[in-house]
């Protein structure tokens, strides 16, 4: 199968700096992540063979880590520490620098009005969701009941979904994270955080999509 067959779900985890590639593009590997390259690349007017080229070049370095085999509980351990604790960390920094730019830069061209009031909505979103995987999901795979946890991993992948069209907000309000040439540098920051929080978001529920969910409910302990 050459690239543009594969699934973005696939090559971020094949290739080694693909999902960086990937959402520089604007490519959702993570929610959209079943899509192929190709189906991707139309939707998104990128140009396919371009894209293929840049990645073929990034498939001649190996994958720095590939949790498709590691163990369920170090898999999960990392999501925890990686993902769960910095996600805690970057979003009360965010919303209390949004609502600095917001309220120096009033009324100025490509100010991002009601940018903290959508980074409190996610991030209200994520705390609920998290918690929800630290108590009962987790803990289910954990014991060698992740081929029973169809229900909760559905919902999990919901609000995914959910938390997938609140980033397309966040991206829509900033202008794709466009930098007016009067912006200060707390603006500058700001949607340097905001950039890093949405790829640790991707990485995130791309983890969880693409390989501890299918593993869990495949039956592994």
């Amino acid at each position: 199968m050459n690239l543009r067959e594969q699934s973005l779900a696939d090559l971020a985890l094949n290739i080694n700096g693909a999902a960086a590639l990937l959402r520089q593009h604007h490519l959702d590997y993570c929610c959209g992540g079943k899509q192929s390259l190709a189906e991707a690349a139309a939707a998104a007017e990128v140009d396919v063979a371009c894209l293929e080229g840049e990645l073929a070049a990034l498939a001649k370095t190996p994958v720095a880590q590939d949790w498709r085999q590691a163990g369920l509980l170090e898999l999960i351990e990392f999501i925890l520490q990686r993902y769960h604790e910095v996600h805690r960390q970057q979003f009360p920094e965010l919303i209390a620098l949004a609502q600095k730019v917001e309220r120096v830069h009033a009324g100025k061209p490509q100010v991002p009005a009601g940018l903290a009031l959508q980074l409190q909505a996610l991030g209200d979103e994520l705390e609920s969701h998290m918690q929800k995987e630290e108590r009962v999901l987790f803990p289910m795979i954990k014991s060698g009941m992740g081929r029973h946890a169809a229900m909760p991993i559905s919902v999990m992948e919901k609000e995914h979904d959910d938390a997938g069209e609140m980033v397309v907000q966040i991206m829509q309000l900033t202008h794709q994270l466009s930098l007016p040439e009067h912006a200060c540098t707390t603006w500058k920051v700001l949607y340097q955080g905001v950039d890093e929080m949405l790829g640790d978001l991707m990485d995130h529920i791309h983890l969880e999509n693409s390989v501890l969910f299918p593993r869990a409910l495949a039956g592994e302990s």
